[in-house]
């Protein structure tokens, strides 16, 4: 199984903690070693990097931990390759233009036998998590207008995530850079921080930090994550068919559907070594 992180926040904040954090688990504290990558929304523009080793020893991701890029929004994933071989063009998160704006998608879990829509949007990999991400784009564009409201992009949105979680595995991450839609399968955990502010030190890796020290009274930013990062902060754990729309740091839309139980995350393996290229 992947892992996601993901950030929404009502200012500009780095993600340089939890991804710390993350990273451990891409082949050190965790079997995610297939690639990484994580994506930044800064105004319109978006940063992106994206590596195919393994975020624990990789240059890059230890570059990316202490580098502060201040997002209001930011998508990471690290892989455990199941579908699609393990190179760049099949590195999380994937990303398309839509009405202007950058989306970007990452996917933790499996839908094997998954065939998607024809569209405008066509995969550049061989995952299936590309090709879901593919067929959410077609189905919003050929459904929404620019105009359509929050409610009517998460009505849609949730409808096609419990048609993928009723083939397989599907938790999902998707943002267009001013608000970020989360939707469990099977695993996802999320925790907001707010005034007063205290400290945190990570499950992974021992590092702490004072967030007194590094925020405003205002400020409000909330981790999504498939696992907690930290051991002694209270985090939320979704329930199998929740979803959450998220915009500055807040939910603005929830609610959970009925997902009947699977054994496709069982199913999954690690990577045969015939998919490395």
């Amino acid at each position: 199984m992947c892992e996601l992180l993901g950030m929404s926040a009502n200012t500009p904040t780095d993600l340089c903690f939890s991804f710390t954090g993350l990273t451990r688990r891409g082949g050190e504290t965790g079997p995610h070693k297939d690639g990484w990558g994580v994506a930044f929304y800064e105004g319109k523009g978006l940063r992106m990097f994206h590596d195919p080793e393994p975020c624990a020893t990789s240059p890059i991701a230890d570059f990316v931990s202490k580098l502060p890029i201040k997002s209001k929004n930011a998508i990471c994933h690290i892989r455990q390759a199941n579908v699609g071989n393990i190179n760049l063009a099949n590195t999380h998160p994937f990303t398309r233009e839509l009405w202007g704006q950058y989306w970007v998608f990452a996917h933790n879990g499996q839908l094997p036998n998954f065939s998607f829509q024809e569209g405008i949007y066509q995969p550049i990999g061989d995952t299936d998590s590309e090709a879901l991400f593919c067929d959410i784009m077609n189905s919003v564009r050929q459904t929404l207008s620019q105009e359509a409201s929050p409610k009517k992009l998460s009505e849609l949105l949730v409808l096609l995530a419990k048609g993928y979680a009723q083939q397989g595995v599907f938790n999902c991450l998707l943002s267009n850079g001013d608000w970020l839609f989360t939707f469990c399968s099977t695993k996802l955990a999320s925790i907001t921080r707010r005034a007063p502010f205290g400290p945190a030190c990570l499950s992974d890796v021992e590092v702490e930090i004072d967030f007194a020290a590094e925020t405003t009274l205002k400020d409000v930013v909330s981790i999504i994550a498939t696992e907690p990062l930290t051991n002694d902060e209270q985090w939320d754990i979704y329930e199998r068919g929740e979803w959450k729309l998220w915009q500055e740091g807040e939910v603005i839309a929830s609610g959970k559907v009925d997902l009947p139980e699977n054994n496709k995350e069982v199913e999954m393996v690690a990577p045969a070594p015939s998919l490395h290229d």
